[in-house]
């Protein structure tokens, strides 16, 4: 089902993003809550509370309606697979972020370049939110199966040997995935309980929510991999032209149309 892209449609991704970011910021109460504070952390933060409470049930709420009610637009194609869903669920709230990081930034000009009062926490909360865009742009571009691909020989090859290419590329996908999680996951968890922070003014938890994102995020586009695979192992044959057929004969087309009327003028 394809959706009209209208504002009603970024309420559930919008709740989603703040309660998230305001979990972030306050998941060292979580950790003291839960016994795993070291004394630094102890000493800084109080354990978790109705408030911390409310926000982690918004962020599950909103991501359960939200991958639910979770659609394309125009362009986005068709939603194939259940997993599509949470990968365009998780795209808005991107998109979100990058009208966040955009207003930071434009905030950051002005008071430093007209007022002259820069602010200490600009520059690390734009890295901050750039890393996760980043990371989740990727999770995005597999959903489209708009990720770099050479079809230089796939496109000559039977279906029969694309669906060869196509299952040898999720596997690789999938143990690359694997290899990375078994590689990181000691020093991740070690930055996400120790809770480490930029070592800057702000100081954000930039080690301690990005490394842990980096291996999530790794595994959901293996995931988007394995799904894609069976969503299009059915599918016929795509000519992958550098432009497309199309956009050729409509350009003809209008040259043709500017011919004759300059011809009648």
């Amino acid at each position: 089902m394809q959706t009209s892209g209208s504002v009603k449609e970024i309420i559930w991704p919008a709740v989603f993003t703040a309660c998230l970011g305001y979990l972030m910021w306050y998941f060292p109460e979580f950790i003291v809550l839960f016994g795993w504070a070291n004394d630094a952390i102890a000493s800084q933060n109080p354990p978790a509370g109705l408030l911390d409470f409310a926000m982690m049930a918004g962020t599950l709420v909103a991501l359960v309606v939200g991958v639910a009610k979770a659609g394309t637009t125009t362009g986005e194609g068709h939603v194939e697979t259940a997993f599509d869903r949470v990968s365009l669920f998780l795209s808005r709230s991107t998109m979100l972020l990058i009208v966040a990081l955009v207003s930071v930034m434009t905030y950051e000009v002005v008071m430093r370049y007209i007022f002259e009062r820069p602010t200490l926490w600009a520059n690390e909360l734009s890295l901050w939110m750039a890393g996760f865009i980043f990371l989740l742009a990727g999770l995005y571009a597999m959903q489209q199966r708009s990720h770099i691909r050479i079809y230089l020989l796939y496109d000559v090859l039977p279906r029969g040997v694309q669906r060869l290419c196509d299952v040898i590329s999720a596997a690789l996908i999938l143990v690359f995935a694997l290899a990375m999680i078994w590689g990181s996951y000691n020093e991740a968890y070690a930055k996400f309980l120790r809770w480490e922070t930029f070592g800057t003014a702000f100081d954000p938890p930039i080690p301690a929510t990005l490394k842990p994102m980096i291996l999530l995020i790794i595994l959901l586009v293996a995931i988007q991999a394995i799904f894609n695979l069976f969503a299009d192992w059915n599918k016929l044959p795509e000519h992958h032209a550098i432009i497309d057929e199309d956009e050729v004969e409509d350009i003809i087309h209008s040259v043709e149309e500017h011919s004759h009327s300059e011809k009648r003028d």
